[in-house]
């Protein structure tokens, strides 16, 4: 059995529902819970620099008297870092690159037993089918999880895009098209999430 916990991403505008989110993480995990910290949804450049941002801020995030030993996730240690962990945390980020690192394991198998928490890009990863506000288009995930989802849902997300405003209602209704007719869509507004067992 696993534990996924997708949430919509835009944490940091939300610090209440991040700390609901990283309390569901740590919850039934005791006090000094192994969490993995996974960038690959980054440029590789930038792993180190926010793997540092979150040993200062989610420390804090997780509930009192949770004090996580975390570690920063590596693609040739992956599957070992996995099994010495409690739960797995991936960040969001470019919806390609993800998929590009997660691809190249038996996921189910090595996150057997585990908590895994995504965020944005990495929650649009574990689903059948996502519209990504990014490429402003729906796309296939790795489908592990049999859902569609929309990341981001009626935010200001790329407000400032040369593209104009995200037009959300339609990318719903795409979505809702898209695919397998049959998986139920979840359009989460930030900082929200949803948890699967499976």
């Amino acid at each position: 059995m696993i534990k996924y916990i997708l949430n919509s991403g835009g944490m940091r505008n939300n610090p209440d529902s991040a700390r609901k989110f990283f309390a569901e993480i740590a919850k039934g995990l005791g006090n000094m819970p192994r969490i993995l910290i996974c960038c690959f949804a980054q440029p590789r450049e930038d792993w180190e620099t926010k793997f540092g941002e979150d040993m200062k801020t989610l420390i804090n995030l997780f509930p009192e008297g949770v004090r996580p030993m975390l570690s920063m996730a590596f693609p040739e240690t992956f599957e070992e870092q996995t099994r010495n962990s409690d739960a797995v945390y991936i960040h969001g980020g470019d919806d390609h690159l993800v998929q590009y690192w997660l691809r190249k394991y038996d996921l189910q198998k090595i996150w057997d037993g585990k908590v895994v928490a995504t965020s944005s890009a990495s929650s649009d990863a574990l689903s059948k089918h996502f519209w990504t506000c990014d490429w402003r288009k729906c796309m296939d995930g790795l489908g592990i999880l049999p859902i569609k989802f929309l990341a981001h849902y009626e935010s200001a997300y790329g407000k400032d895009d040369p593209r104009g405003p995200v037009e959300w209602h339609t990318g719903y209704e795409e979505l809702k098209a898209y695919g397998d007719l049959t998986l139920p869509v979840h359009a989460l507004k930030e900082g929200e999430y949803i948890v699967v067992e499976k």
